[in-house]
């Protein structure tokens, strides 16, 4: 099978995402299929270029990164493309995700994961891995997921969502948790005490690029997430980090967090979580795979944190780990995501959707 693997872009996720691809790329090439990992925004920049021959080498954009304490300089990676236009698609991409049997996008955050690329690849007729628009959209956006999830009953932090700085300053319940709405990563998110921490991490939710931000109430407890494949939910698993809560860095950097899967719990607080993760599924119109974190409380109830439409495929990524769980290697997550990813577009034709 010919498949184009797309990574990077321009979101807070930059680094995480090439990490992601360069994974996925090289378990599909021990599967045998021929794979071209590109980024999306530089895209491949030669003046001559043979699809076929890209192909047979396997290209690469890059042999490998890691990811670092921080989000990469964007600016940085604007300025270094060759034809230094703004637009999201890199050259040549369009032509060579077409000529691909499927592009499997190893994308996180921004354009990549909040329905604009899948909406433009529907309309290029590229096949793609994960989500459609919709649920993208619905998902990548915490507030419109939170409404979602309340219209359907499924058990989430109260919250409000504020369009500026200013108006957000009316939240006067303590702890909170502060994010922005479209953001990934835990990046921006902070668990806020006093009014005074409140007012500065407001400052820093809005400080990436965010229209709004989201409020909630601190729900206490332990944090899992479960994956689904197919809208089958798969073990959960419980992230425990080494102190604080489960941010950027300790998300990405290997012994800062430990994961325990198959997770701790009540064969009752499983069921639980495994049937609020499809419930959630379901509500947002995800399709293929996804991830769903949680705070289970005291009291064994699972409070929805959010909805992962591209979970990450890196070292340390938790739907790997669930998959294990099940009897699935890396490589074969890969080419499950994949194949269940095709069967969305066999559906399609047919006309049964």
């Amino acid at each position: 099978m010919r498949i184009v693997v797309l990574a990077g872009g321009l979101s807070t996720e930059r680094d995480v995402s090439i990490s992601s691809g360069l994974l996925v790329a090289a378990a599909l090439r021990e599967k045998g299929h021929q794979v071209v990992l590109l980024d999306v925004f530089t895209g491949y920049e030669q003046d001559i270029f043979d699809i076929d021959e890209l192909f047979k080498q396997n290209y690469s954009f890059t042999d490998g990164i890691s990811v670092g304490d921080t989000i990469s300089d964007i600016d940085e990676v604007k300025e270094n493309r060759r034809d230094k236009s703004n637009r999201f698609i890199g050259e040549n991409i369009i032509d060579i995700c077409y000529s691909a049997d499927i592009t499997f996008l190893a994308l996180h955050g921004g354009e990549g994961e909040n329905g604009q690329i899948q909406a433009a690849f529907d309309l290029l007729g590229i096949r793609y891995t994960g989500s459609g628009y919709l649920g993208s959209a619905l998902a990548m956006n915490k507030g419109l997921t939170k409404s979602v999830l309340i219209q359907n009953k499924v058990l989430t932090p109260r919250g409000e969502i504020f369009p500026s700085p200013q108006e957000a300053m009316e939240w006067n319940i303590f702890p909170c948790v502060v994010k922005p709405c479209s953001g990934g990563s835990s990046v921006g998110i902070n668990i806020v005490r006093t009014p005074k921490e409140y007012a500065q991490s407001v400052k820093d939710a809005f400080g990436y690029g965010e229209t709004e931000i989201v409020v909630e109430q601190y729900v206490v407890g332990r944090e899992f997430s479960v994956g689904l494949l197919g809208g089958r939910a798969l073990p959960p698993i419980e992230i425990i980090p080494d102190g604080g809560f489960y941010d950027y860095r300790t998300k990405y950097q290997a012994g800062a967090a430990r994961e325990v899967c198959p997770a701790d719990i009540t064969e009752a607080e499983d069921k639980a979580m495994r049937d609020a993760a499809v419930a959630v599924y379901e509500a947002l119109h995800l399709s293929s795979y996804a991830r769903v974190d949680f705070i289970l409380d005291k009291f064994g109830n699972p409070y929805c944190l959010e909805a992962n439409t591209l979970p990450g495929m890196t070292p340390t990524s938790l739907l790997p780990q669930e998959a294990k769980q099940e009897g699935l290697s890396y490589a074969d997550l890969c080419e499950k995501i994949i194949e269940i990813s095709l069967k969305r577009y066999e559906t399609k034709k047919s006309g049964l959707i």
